[in-house]
């Protein structure tokens, strides 16, 4: 009976240091997890509600190694990337010489074009990768491309690990239509290896690249980014990716907002940059 006493003491004692055991590792675990879970709020959110369209922003901070999601799930979702595209293929059209540099001339072909009726006169002139870029010449890239082959584009894009390589699109401009996608998270990875120049191009196209992609500078910080618009499956997809440079930090971002084509939304073109300050500003990342 004495042995089976010590036995059973022993079968306990186990029992509950095992079971201790497990309580130290089950936090151990969600300590972990805490800290590697992305800082997510839904406060951000009410600004798509408000202007009636779905979407999301992603931001990254360099620094902290931390990310801020408004939908963690739409961030990884694929999409189209329509003219945000044009960050890489301008890496690729300058790397590949299609043209001798950003300030080269393209003659217009006459044709008069437009962006989903709304008419463009940007457009229809002679142009260069710099202006093209800047006011998003579709024409412009679709000449650029027409003599760099889709196994040189899936190249770039795997060495890059950019988007999903579907390349399946007939048109040349498969970036707007088909089945090429990317997510919100994907683009700010992209944006990263660039701003580190860990992408496959050399230096000269990285730096004139990202010398193009300046849309504002002043004392406080330097903005480098890209808009875009696509329609499929009865959806406007609408893009503002980039990076905010400032005195001692990079915060790169990614928003995308969506919207029946049917839906007439006058607020659609401009609240991909609107919705995006405003997160910017309540993360005191830029003043109010």
């Amino acid at each position: 009976m004495l042995y089976s006493s010590i036995w059973i003491e022993v079968i306990k004692t186990n029992i509950h240091q095992s079971v201790a055991i497990m309580r130290i590792k089950t936090l151990f675990i969600g300590i972990i997890v805490f800290l590697s879970t992305p800082l997510f709020s839904q406060d951000f959110q009410h600004y798509f509600d408000e202007l009636n369209l779905k979407g999301s922003t992603t931001i990254y901070n360099l620094n902290d190694n931390s990310w801020v999601y408004t939908d963690s799930l739409d961030a990884n979702r694929e999409t189209l990337p329509a003219s945000t595209f044009k960050i890489m293929n301008s890496l690729i059209i300058l790397e590949e010489k299609a043209v001798n540099d950003e300030n080269t001339i393209i003659q217009w072909d006459g044709k008069e074009r437009d962006f989903y009726g709304y008419k463009m006169a940007s457009w229809n002139k002679d142009t260069n990768l710099r202006s093209a870029f800047k006011n998003s010449t579709i024409w412009f890239y679709v000449e650029m491309t027409k003599d760099i082959n889709r196994k040189k584009y899936k190249r770039y894009l795997k060495k890059s690990e950019y988007g999903n390589q579907v390349l399946s699109e007939k048109g040349i401009d498969f970036w707007n239509y088909g089945g090429f996608g990317v997510t919100p998270k994907n683009q700010i990875e992209f944006l990263v290896k660039l701003y580190k120049n860990e992408l496959p191009f050399s230096k000269r196209t990285l730096e004139k690249v990202k010398e193009v992609m300046v849309s504002k500078k002043n004392e406080d910080y330097i903005f480098r980014d890209k808009t875009g618009w696509a329609k499929k499956d009865g959806i406007d997809i609408g893009w503002w990716i980039g990076y905010l440079q400032t005195i001692d930090n990079v915060y790169f971002f990614a928003t995308r907002v969506e919207k029946n084509i049917d839906d007439k939304n006058p607020s659609f073109s401009r609240s991909r940059k609107a919705i995006t300050i405003n997160i910017l500003k309540d993360l005191n990342i830029i003043k109010k």
